[in-house]
C-alpha cells in the first residue's frame, strides 16, 4: 500500500498482522527490560497457585510494545515511506490480560492522514490487538505516527 491509498481509506480496516505468540520467555525479556518482575509475569508457579488467570500474563505496556511489529508485519506502513517514527498515543485501554502462550493479532484502521510538511505525515492508526479464540481484545490503542517520504 502506498500513502495516498492510505489517505483514501480513511475509517476502513487496512491492515490484519499475522498471529503472533507472547510466550513466558518474551515476557520475562521485557520484565527484564522494563525492570517489572512482578510475579504475576514472571513466576508461573505461584501465578497458577495464586493468580485469578491461572498463569502468568504479559505485562500491558509488552502488547502495547509490540503494535510496532505487528503493524509492520500486517503491511500498515506504506512501501514509499522511507522512515516512520512513533509521535504518541492519544489513548489506549488495557481490556483483557495476555496470558503466557497466548496467540496475538492487530486490526488497523486508518482514522487520519495529514501532511505536516512538504516529506512528513502524520498518520493515525486505531489499533484492536486480538487473542486468539477470545471475544475481547487485548487493548485498544489509538497511534500517532510520522511517517516520511
Amino acid at each position: 500500500m502506498k500513502l495516498a491509498e492510505m489517505a483514501e481509506r480513511i475509517g476502513e480496516e487496512i491492515a490484519v498482522s499475522g498471529w503472533l505468540r507472547v510466550d513466558q520467555s518474551r515476557i520475562d525479556a521485557f520484565a527484564d527490560c522494563a525492570n517489572d518482575h512482578q510475579w504475576l509475569h514472571t513466576d508461573p508457579v505461584r501465578a497458577k497457585a495464586e493468580s485469578p488467570f491461572g498463569t502468568t500474563i504479559a505485562h500491558g505496556f509488552l502488547t502495547l510494545a509490540m503494535l510496532t511489529e505487528l503493524q509492520r508485519d500486517a503491511g500498515a506502513w506504506p512501501g514509499d515511506v522511507a522512515s516512520t517514527v512513533n509521535y504518541g498515543l492519544e489513548g489506549v485501554r488495557f481490556i483483557s490480560p495476555v496470558p503466557s502462550g497466548a496467540l496475538i493479532r492487530n486490526r488497523a484502521v486508518c482514522s487520519e492522514v495529514s501532511q505536516k510538511k512538504e516529506s512528513a505525515w502524520l498518520v493515525k492508526l486505531e489499533n484492536t490487538l486480538e487473542i486468539e479464540g477470545q471475544d475481547k481484545p487485548a487493548l485498544v490503542a489509538t497511534n500517532l505516527l510520522m511517517m516520511f517520504t
